[in-house]
């Protein structure tokens, strides 16, 4: 990597506008102290000393892009409820348009941490995991036509909570290839082999496992699972996050590259794979090479994995890192 060209490219991050679409939550975080055990159950009792509401899921992605200075769409639906009204607030505070955000008729996505002492003790979620209907499908469609030419780049960001449906898929696809924007995608397992066709396909290795029936541990073997998702999905390059082994990068030209993880310390691992798919991105929009655009991600990635909660990567954030 280039240092120079690199940076040259960050300070490009603003000219730039990425479009999420996916399956967007509210992160609620409850922090205190354990400081005696129950007498009704043998479990610990946690005396809380604040709470904090984050963006989640597809919105955490967002917020990634919004702190690295670029302009962002985010594509998703909330219920009518007070956690949906928490969530636009939010939004709002962090200057990120509502515009493609849609009320439906289920509740906000929610998921509740607790943590005690810099632990995570436990997570509480609160979803509806059922598709959107085509009336909500036709809706989010139509608003992100009437945008694209906007747009530099668009990812998916599939949690499987409804949003992202084959059909809402192939149609986002379909456009972006007319339009000649990249798509880059982060999967989960019920619509895995639904993203055909796009620049940049983001699986980790337990996603890979459950799909492809296959072990992914040795390089090898991840090389091995790259080429059938690339034959499969017809995608130009896989790559495949790999914890604290890093992530490895396929490509259909036949170029393979293992790239090691980048974290000191690593205190918890919580949107890293966000910070991935947003860096990744935004350099790939800003011209860098898939490969340097992944080892870019990777430094991202690395860096917010040194922070307690889920922290998104800022521009001056990355910049140190490198």
């Amino acid at each position: 990597m280039n240092k120079k060209k690199i940076e040259s490219v960050i300070k490009k991050f603003s000219e730039k506008k990425i479009a999420v679409v996916g399956d967007v939550m509210l992160d609620k975080f409850i922090w205190g102290k354990i400081t005696r055990v129950s007498p009704e159950s043998p479990v610990p009792i946690i005396d809380v000393e604040k709470e904090s509401e984050h963006l989640g899921g597809a919105a955490n992605v967002a917020m990634n892009i919004k702190s690295l200075s670029s302009d962002i769409l985010l594509f998703g639906i909330i219920g009518n409820d007070e956690s949906g009204t928490h969530f636009k607030k939010i939004l709002e505070k962090n200057k990120i348009s509502t515009y493609g955000i849609v009320r439906d008729n289920r509740p906000t996505t929610v998921k509740t941490r607790i943590i005690a002492h810099n632990q995570h003790i436990t997570r509480i979620d609160k979803e509806v995991k059922k598709k959107i209907s085509e009336k909500t499908e036709n809706k989010i469609f139509s608003l992100i036509k009437k945008k694209i030419d906007e747009i530099d780049a668009i990812i998916l960001e599939d949690y499987n909570k409804g949003v992202l449906t084959e059909n809402l898929i192939s149609k986002i696809i379909d456009l972006s290839l007319k339009k000649n924007k990249i798509v880059t995608v982060d999967p989960k397992l019920e619509n895995f082999f639904s993203y055909k066709n796009v620049f940049l396909f983001k699986p980790n290795t337990k996603e890979i496992e459950n799909s492809l029936k296959i072990p992914v541990h040795t390089d090898s073997e991840i090389e091995i699972a790259g080429k059938k998702l690339l034959e499969k999905l017809n995608a130009k390059h896989i790559l495949i996050t790999r914890s604290e082994n890093g992530m490895s990068l396929i490509s259909r030209d036949g170029n393979i590259f293992h790239i090691p993880t980048i974290a000191k310390k690593i205190a918890d691992v919580s949107g890293a794979g966000d910070t991935v798919i947003a860096t990744l991105t935004l350099s790939l929009a800003c011209g860098l090479s898939t490969l340097e655009s992944a080892m870019l991600s990777n430094i991202a990635a690395g860096s917010v994995c040194e922070e307690i909660g889920v922290v998104p990567i800022t521009k001056e954030k990355l910049q140190n890192s490198i």
